[in-house]
């Protein structure tokens, strides 16, 4: 009898205490800093490609005859100062507020869409004058850049709203916090763009 028991012990499947493969500690930032840098590629090769083809006007205006750095020094504003807003938002989550955190996220989100509409309403005046992106290869570079820096904090904004909502139903849980931290980055990564953008695209553009 004990020879078939201990038989029987012998034969059972062996037990874990842990069954699942436990997740990496800070897994979604670091795949999020991965994602960061890939979008880092696409805009160098954006950069790159104004950088070859800026000088190519094709008999069509060049870059001080269309951008208007007065209304560019306001959008540029805009942006930055939503980064800041941003970061006094991150600061009311550590202290668990989440009022004056919902406040200061609201308030970095309508600077951010003010630049998205400033950035359309430049867009818009310059097709309405002939000046769109098929007019020659600088024009072409230039909206394809700074087109795609614009979908990018279009896509954030709507993100934001997104995390607002579920920060508005389920509190500064976990999940959030996380969420949060991606899109801080996110946020803060296409700021340091733009000063690319405003550096290089318009301020070198109209010296030229």
């Amino acid at each position: 009898m004990s020879s078939t028991i201990i038989a029987a012990a012998n034969t059972a499947a062996p037990e874990f205490l842990c069954r699942e493969e436990p997740p990496v500690h800070n897994g979604t930032l670091i795949g999020f800093w991965i994602y960061l840098m890939s979008d880092c590629f696409i805009f160098a090769s954006l950069f790159v490609a104004y950088a070859v083809l800026g000088n190519h006007y094709a008999g069509g205006p060049s870059a001080a005859e269309v951008f208007d750095l007065k209304g560019l020094a306001v959008n540029t504003g805009l942006l930055l100062v939503s980064s800041v807003l941003f970061g006094f938002g991150m600061l009311e989550m550590q202290r668990r507020r989440q009022g004056a955190m919902l406040t200061w996220l609201a308030l970095a989100g309508i600077l951010a869409a003010g630049f998205v509409g400033m950035e359309i309403h430049e867009f818009a005046g310059m097709i309405a004058e002939g000046h769109g992106p098929g007019a020659s290869a600088f024009l072409s570079s230039f909206f394809t850049l700074v087109g795609t820096h614009g979908l990018h904090v279009t896509f954030g904004c709507i993100w934001l709203v997104v995390l607002m909502v579920q920060i508005g139903q389920h509190g500064i849980n976990p999940a959030n916090i996380r969420r949060l931290q991606c899109l801080s980055m996110f946020w803060h990564f296409l700021d340091l763009v733009w000063v690319g953008v405003f550096s290089y695209v318009y301020l070198v553009g109209v010296l030229r």
